[in-house]
């Protein structure tokens, strides 16, 4: 990839980043919930899944989705299924005390590792974008693999910065989410449930 091509994919990336979706929301929910350095295990499982994203469309996976049916579909309603469960479990979770506690709210490293790399990796949407994204600039004339790294790195920086940041924003409104936090927990996992809901039916 010439340096050129990776500005104008960084560029595109960073813009990419700062769009509303279901891992944007997540981290902004999780930075809420448990802190700007607790949320870290869910940007980490997020990049992840972004690789491996990547990985796929890159590598050939992409062009098989999206010529078959079957397999968009399935993958539809199993990212469909994965987000309203997690819609779920948000609405479900508790407000956050803010007078009685003196720092993050409790939570297991490995969930929000895992819950990241899901949200990001079962979204067939992201499968479906990054195989049309990324033919943009891709050279076949230098080395596939050299270029997923790149790509792949890239991405993954930046989304994690970008994610870093809505958490930390987050985190910095906690007082506020004291007085209204189940009602904030409701509505972030309202749209989650939405967001999985409409998802399998889109065409």
């Amino acid at each position: 990839m010439q340096f050129d091509t990776w500005l104008i994919f960084s560029v595109a990336s960073i813009g990419l980043s700062l769009s509303p979706g279901p891992n944007s929301l997540l981290v902004l929910t999780h930075g809420a919930l448990h802190g700007s350095r607790k949320t870290l295990f869910t940007i980490a499982g997020g990049g992840l899944g972004f690789v491996a994203i990547i990985a796929l469309c890159m590598f050939g996976i992409g062009a098989l989705i999206k010529s078959s049916l079957l397999w968009l579909t399935v993958l539809r309603w199993v990212g469909g299924a994965y987000l309203v469960w997690l819609g779920i479990q948000v609405w479900r979770s508790p407000p956050i005390d803010v007078v009685v506690s003196t720092g993050p709210t409790e939570a297991n490293g490995g969930s929000l590792f895992r819950q990241g790399f899901l949200a990001a990796a079962t979204n067939p949407k992201g499968l479906l974008f990054f195989s049309a994204f990324l033919t943009q600039f891709i050279d076949p004339h230098r080395s596939l693999v050299t270029q997923f790294a790149v790509v792949a790195a890239t991405f993954a920086v930046t989304e994690s910065l970008v994610e870093y940041a809505l958490a930390s924003a987050a985190n910095r409104v906690r007082p506020w989410l004291g007085r209204v936090g189940r009602r904030f927990n409701r509505a972030c996992g309202g749209v989650f449930v939405a967001i999985g809901a409409v998802l399998p039916l889109q065409a």
